[in-house]
């Protein structure tokens, strides 16, 4: 059986005293787009930032591709392959879009070779037409494509994206599902954090909802149909 790219089992984490994960599992197979769903405070930013070690204490066990990573710095589990888009984006104000996009290093030879400005350029040509442009100067979906862009020269083959669609305009949002579409067919492992359930659909291969820092439903996406009713009592629609 291959290895999983995500493998997590009875993750708690905190922020200082704060409890917030309670026992979550999760399986992410390699090239799938997985989604999860939530309420807003149910714990699914906390999962993505708990695997990249940028909570406080965790405990469980957090496999990367069989590596384990739950004791590992951030830094470590990066050049794991994984790279991380937080809803805030993290543009560098004071450097021009092309500058933001030579800034990161590659996170090292398990990952391969990141992007090449040239392959950026192609997915996102907004990217090259404002190349010259600050940082503070861009869009936000702009910034957004932007912070998706910079992961993806870093060489990581596994993406959390923690919801890059909110208060996009639909041209934008659109240009993202194509992005996630192309990523996908590349080989690439995707997870996202969505509050755009209509965005996340028809990308993703499954679907996890967290409520209280635990999953409390899981299923795959031929079941999204009949699951609408439940979703709609779970995430409050």
């Amino acid at each position: 059986m291959t290895t999983p790219a995500i493998e997590i089992t009875d993750l708690h984490a905190w922020y200082g005293e704060s409890h917030v994960l309670h026992g979550i599992n999760l399986t992410v197979q390699k090239g799938e787009v997985v989604t999860l769903l939530g309420r807003n405070g149910a714990g699914r930013t906390t999962t993505l930032r708990a695997i990249m070690g940028l909570t406080g204490s965790r405990k469980g066990s957090i496999r990367i591709n069989g590596t384990e990573a739950i004791n590992l710095p951030t830094y470590k589990v990066a050049h794991l392959g994984l790279g991380y888009c937080p809803e805030e984006r993290g543009i560098f104000a004071s450097l021009s879009c092309e500058e933001n996009l030579l800034l990161p290093p590659v996170v090292g030879s398990t990952a391969g070779g990141g992007m090449s400005l040239a392959e950026i350029y192609d997915m996102f040509p907004n990217l090259q037409e404002r190349k010259y442009s600050p940082g503070t100067r861009l869009s936000g979906g702009e910034q957004q494509m932007l912070a998706v862009a910079r992961i993806l020269r870093t060489g990581a083959n596994i993406l959390l994206l923690d919801e890059i669609s909110e208060g996009l305009a639909p041209v934008i949002v659109q240009a993202l599902a194509r992005m996630i579409t192309t990523l996908r067919s590349k080989g690439y492992t995707i997870v996202m954090v969505e509050q755009n359930f209509r965005f996340a659909a028809p990308l993703a291969d499954r679907f996890y909802v967290i409520e209280h820092g635990q999953v409390v439903e899981a299923f795959e996406a031929h079941e999204l149909e009949s699951k609408q009713e439940s979703l709609n009592t779970l995430l409050g629609v």
